[in-house]
């Protein structure tokens, strides 16, 4: 306890190869109330609390029946989707592993390889209302290039849902600082009805990420 009675943060000793960037985000996810809720509430990421406040706001999950979960992986937002839509269809794709998730599918596959649109959409079984997208591309440490990488999955990832989406449908989509490019913010906003920008409470401060939420697909044509 500090002198003002609050608990101290807990400290990780520099060990032995471990770095120093190392070391502080071991100190940041040992401090963090969202990781330590996580644990508790049997959660596989603090990921989850982004999707839950996000759905308070929005309602995203509100009736849903068919979701797509977009970078599932570790899959604590189709933990979420089960939770508050138990009787929605889930089906989930990464290029990583994915411990199974009673009532999802999960793919383990690119979802920028050609066949990975088609193969979520039948395994889906019909037109979903809910595409969630947490996907990231790997940093490389170079500012405009990260974002521009991580950009061309949100535009993958939009064009996915308004081709796949059932009409009044929703699209929801991790970006970085500066929100959605002109030119697909121009296109989400062709194809709904709201287009908006948020950033969760769980995000954190420091982070650069954004979220971009897309509700009342207008539909094709």
């Amino acid at each position: 306890m500090s002198r003002s009675g609050k608990p101290l943060g807990k400290r990780v000793k520099t060990a032995r190869g471990r770095t120093a960037s190392q070391v502080r985000w071991l100190e940041r996810q040992l401090n963090d109330p969202y990781v330590r809720q996580a644990k508790a509430e049997g959660y596989r990421s603090r990921a989850a609390y982004k999707l839950i406040e996000l759905d308070e706001k929005f309602a995203l999950l509100k009736g849903a029946s068919r979701v797509v979960d977009l970078g599932i992986a570790p899959g604590g937002w189709s933990q979420v989707v089960r939770q508050k839509a138990p009787r929605a269809e889930v089906v989930g794709i990464d290029l990583l592993a994915v411990e199974p998730i009673e009532g999802v599918t999960i793919f383990q596959m690119d979802f920028m390889a050609d066949e990975a649109p088609a193969t979520l959409a039948e395994a889906l079984g019909g037109p979903p209302d809910l595409v969630l997208s947490d996907m990231a591309a790997n940093t490389v440490g170079h500012k405009q290039t990260d974002h521009l990488r991580t950009m061309g999955l949100v535009e993958a990832a939009a064009w996915f849902a308004a081709e796949n989406l059932a009409p009044g449908g929703a699209f929801v989509a991790k970006v970085l600082a500066g929100g959605t490019d002109a030119d697909l913010l121009a296109m989400l906003k062709q194809h709904f009805a709201s287009v908006k920008h948020a950033k969760p409470p769980a995000s954190r401060k420091g982070s650069s990420e954004w979220y971009v939420i897309a509700q009342g697909f207008k539909g094709r044509g």
